[in-house]
């Protein structure tokens, strides 16, 4: 597996296992190491949490499992993301849905995701969503105490704009390592308001999320729907790929931009089909009638 250096203490799997799903996965906690050690295995060491997934149940679920094998700790990276409140049965005290970047904020939502991994640290944490209120003092305050104290070693952002991320970076000692943003041929906004173009200036290779479009592209009625996946199936036809996810995967994986696609699947052979998707090349030809498939027109 193709690894992506973060920065010179960290790298990250090209393929990144997305676990906000599994309290829907409906697996013991046998089965979600199995699963664990299956990504081990195929060279998919980095795994993506958020407090909130699963109404703040899932990063428990993966430390319930990750302590039947306490070992394999030290041979993957953890990302988790602090940064949106949540109403939930799990949080009675949450009274609304709003974002909380304060530095008190950050430094529980550490506490508790350790506590909830059983880990004593965290590979990467990042802010999850750009905070209206936010005070990039305090989160520096926060990212700095948490670094002095080893319980995260190197943090960034998702979701974040240009200026959002310039804010923050203005503030902190050290440089950021991630943007986590939604890029897939279906959603293109990242493509084309500047924020992929600002991984590439920093020189900083960004998290996929939703690299499937959330599966829009497989069922979808409406007129973008049928242009992507005609054009995706033609495409498949032409590269051998098993299924248009693999082009879908592959047309992240040939950017420049180094994008680390999350694939969110609990099923084994899914994931495989992604790790599968690292060895199709498409042209630029190919590359570009699947980006005008999704704009609905011509390149200017």
């Amino acid at each position: 597996m193709e690894r992506i250096k973060m920065n010179d203490e960290l790298s990250f799997s090209r393929i990144i296992h997305g676990l906000w799903r599994l309290s829907d996965w409906e697996q013991t906690k046998e089965e979600t190491l199995s699963l664990i050690q299956f990504n081990l295995e195929q060279g998919i060491t980095t795994f993506d949490h958020a407090d909130i997934y699963g109404s703040y149940t899932c990063e428990e679920k993966f430390g319930e499992a990750l302590s039947l094998k306490p070992s394999i700790r030290e041979e993957m990276e953890i990302v988790t993301k602090c940064g949106i409140v949540l109403p939930s049965k799990n949080r009675p005290d949450h009274r609304t849905h709003h974002y909380n970047t304060s530095r008190q904020h950050i430094l529980s939502s550490v506490e508790q995701s350790l506590k909830n991994l059983g880990t004593d640290y965290i590979d990467a944490l990042l802010i999850h969503r750009p905070d209206p209120f936010m005070d990039g003092e305090e989160v520096a305050e926060a990212f700095t105490q948490l670094k002095d104290q080893g319980k995260v070693r190197h943090f960034g952002v998702s979701n974040f704009k240009d200026h959002q991320w310039n804010m923050l970076q203005s503030y902190l000692p050290f440089p950021l390592v991630t943007n986590q943003i939604e890029l897939s041929a279906y959603h293109l906004e990242n493509f084309e308001d500047g924020t992929l173009n600002l991984c590439q200036e920093k020189r900083i290779a960004p998290m996929a999320w939703s690299p499937l479009a959330g599966g829009n592209i497989f069922t979808g009625g409406d007129a973008k729907d049928v242009r992507l996946r005609d054009t995706l199936t033609k495409i498949q036809g032409e590269t051998g790929a098993e299924g248009i996810d693999s082009i879908l995967y592959a047309w992240l994986l040939n950017h420049p931009a180094r994008i680390m696609p999350i694939v969110g699947s609990g099923k084994k052979e899914r994931i495989q089909r992604a790790i599968d998707s690292l060895k199709l090349q498409l042209d630029h030809d190919q590359w570009f009638e699947i980006l005008q498939s999704s704009m609905g027109h011509d390149v200017p």
